[in-house]
Formats: structure tokens, C-alpha cells, sequence
């Protein structure tokens, strides 16, 4: 069952266009705790608005970043503007909403797809993939999809923001399950394919939203939405890199040197891809060369020092899972080798 809570809006802490956060005061205990809403779902909210609250993260200690969630509200009418919206996300739950479909009056299939597909395991690299491609392929178009396995509202990722503010992406859609970007799709495949057919991308980054989903299992986990995904870029015949996601310093052993969810992933897939690894002798680097000589893939070595240097000055974030970039190096050379590797190749499929 849901945790909901009854609350009244003390104040507005930060406004945006996509996500509010705002204090809330419990009516059950009084309590005043922050709290984020979607205003694309809930509409616009003032203090003293009644609205119900979801507690259920916060007050399970999980990571939803310490705050509640606007679960409804405020509570009185309020107008709507449906514009062109008929199809519905969220669709059969109390939060089903319509969106305009970015994909809509693509009717024919146009394969192969001119379009070359970065598949991410993690958001934290996307603002380093998407930094290493406007630095090899300047002025090229490159698009964002956001996929399912950590959070679905596209608004809460303060990074693709960040990433359109300074033109590094040039387009934001959240597909399936996920919501409220600049674009919304009803599948992985619809992205790409109206990405490379209507938004004129030449590049594609595609990967989940922030706050990864995980059970410590083989399989439940976020991390395995980059199967789908590498499977949807493959069949529309686009050219597929994956970054890997490695790491220096996790104290997680699944996830120290080539994380499982790498290695789970490029054990799946059914077909080869190309694999971004940063030239080096770090632990993840050669974890990495001997799972891809073994699996069939291709390797695609990119030396990325001076980027990483480049990178650590441009003030885009620089720590994971409250590590620096500093303490965790390897995680942030994967990523920047990901957009590098992926900027190595043409529309036509073919390396630089």
C-alpha cells in the first residue's frame, strides 16, 4: 500500500519549470519535512496548498535523495491544458497523465537508423560521455534517452538540465515508464528512431535516470536496462558502444574493478557490440580486456587523460556515490571513454 500523508505547504524552496521542492508540514504529527513535486503532474503549488504527500522512501531511509514526493495537489480545481496530448504515461495507476509522443506519424520503418548509440549503465556518466563527444565531435547533434531502472521523472535530473543549459545535449525524451522531459516516447526504439528521423541527432546517449534501482541479485537490477537498450540500437541497425561501468574504489566486490552489471550485460547480449575501455592498467580496465576477449565483443581502447583533466575543470559534477573523482578515477574514465569511442564513428557506421 501507498504511504500517504495528509500535508499543507509551508513554502516554496526552489521553483523550476519541471520540479519544485518545497517544505511540507505533516497534519499527523506537524512535522515540517522537504519535499519535491512535479508540477507537470500535480500543477502549480503555493504555500498553504492542501496536498497529499507519499512518505514511504524517506521514511524507509531509502535513497530517494531525504525528501517526500507530491504524491496529489493542491487540492482544489485547477485548469489543464491538453494541447495535442491523447496517449497516456503512467497509464492505469492515479499519476496517468497525457503526452504527445515524440514518435507519433513515424509510420514506416526506415532501417538501418543513421545514428550512432551510446549505451550508458549509470547517470553519473552521462554528463562525462556527453563532455567527452562535444570535445571530439564539436557541434554534432547528440540526444538523451531516458530509460527505466532508477528514476522515472525527468525532471529530477539536475544534470540533463545542466547538459541542455550548455548545449552538450541538444534534447531530452523520456521513454517507457519514465516522464516529463522536453520529449517523451512510448519505447527505447521510438526515441532513437524519431532522434535520428525528426530531431536530427547524429549521436544517441542512452541510459537511466538518476538513483539506480538494485537487489544485490544476478538480475535484479537497474543496470540490466542497458541489455534493452543495446538490443533496441541493434535491431534499428545502429552502431552500438557501450560504456562500462567501473570502479577503483567501491567497496561493493560486485562492483569493484568491472562492475557485475557490465559483465552481466555483455554476457547476455546476442549480439557483439563495440565496448569503450580506457587505455591503462587500471583493475576495471584489465578485468574488462579479458571479459570482451573472451565474449566476443571488440574492444575500443581510448587513451582519456587529458579529457579527464578537462572534464575535472568544467565544474560538471564529479563524484559518485560520495566518492570524488579523485578517489574513484576509473569510474569517471569509463564514461569519458564512452562518449570518446562513440564519437570515433560516422552515420555511415564506419570508424573514423
Amino acid at each position: 500500500m501507498l504511504e500517504l500523508r495528509l500535508g499543507r505547504v509551508v513554502s516554496i524552496d526552489e521553483a523550476g519549470d519541471r520540479v519544485l521542492r518545497l517544505t511540507v508540514r505533516l497534519a499527523s504529527s506537524g512535522e515540517e519535512r522537504p519535499a519535491i513535486a512535479f508540477p507537470g503532474i500535480t500543477g502549480t503549488l503555493a504555500p498553504d496548498d492542501d496536498v497529499i504527500v507519499n512518505v514511504e522512501a524517506a521514511d524507509l531511509g531509502l535513497g530517494s535523495g531525504g525528501f517526500d514526493i507530491v504524491h496529489a495537489g493542491p487540492l482544489r480545481d485547477t485548469a489543464v491544458e491538453r494541447q495535442d496530448a491523447h496517449i497516456m504515461k503512467l497509464n492505469y495507476t492515479s499519476l496517468q497523465h497525457a503526452v504527445a509522443p515524440v514518435e507519433e506519424g513515424l509510420e514506416r520503418l526506415e532501417l538501418p537508423l543513421r545514428l550512432a548509440v551510446g549505451v550508458l549503465p549509470l547517470h553519473g556518466q552521462l554528463p562525462c560521455a556527453a563532455f567527452a563527444l562535444a570535445a571530439e565531435a564539436p557541434g554534432a547533434r547528440v540526444g538523451y534517452v531516458q530509460t527505466a531502472g532508477g528514476a522515472l521523472p525527468g525532471g529530477l535530473s539536475d544534470v540533463a538540465a545542466e547538459l541542455l543549459d550548455r548545449k552538450l545535449i541538444c534534447d531530452h525524451v523520456t521513454a517507457g515508464p519514465c516522464f516529463g522531459a522536453r520529449h517523451d516516447s512510448i519505447t527505447v526504439e521510438g526515441a532513437l528512431d524519431a532522434g535520428a528521423r525528426r530531431l536530427g541527432w547524429k549521436f544517441a546517449l542512452v541510459g537511466p535516470g538518476p538513483g539506480i534501482l538494485g537487489s544485490a541479485s544476478a538480475l535484479g537490477h537497474g543496470g540490466l536496462a542497458a541489455l534493452s537498450s543495446a538490443h533496441a540500437a541493434l535491431s534499428l541497425g545502429c552502431r552500438v558502444v557501450v560504456a562500462p561501468r567501473l570502479s577503483s574504489a567501491d567497496r561493493r566486490e560486485r562492483h569493484r574493478g568491472l562492475s557485475h552489471h557490465t559483465a552481466t550485460v555483455l554476457e547476455l547480449l546476442l549480439r557483439p557490440v563495440e565496448v569503450a575501455v580506457p587505455a591503462g592498467e587500471g583493475e576495471g580496465s584489465v578485468e574488462l580486456r579479458a571479459s570482451l576477449a573472451a565474449g566476443g565483443h571488440e574492444a575500443v581502447e581510448v587513451d582519456v587523460t587529458e579529457l579527464m583533466s578537462a572534464y575535472l575543470e568544467s565544474g560538471l559534477p564529479a563524484t559518485t556515490m560520495g566518492r570524488t573523482a579523485g578517489e574513484d578515477r576509473e569510474f569517471f574514465l569509463a564514461g569519458l571513454a564512452g562518449g570518446a569511442a562513440l564519437a570515433r564513428t560516422d552515420q555511415r557506421g564506419q570508424r573514423r
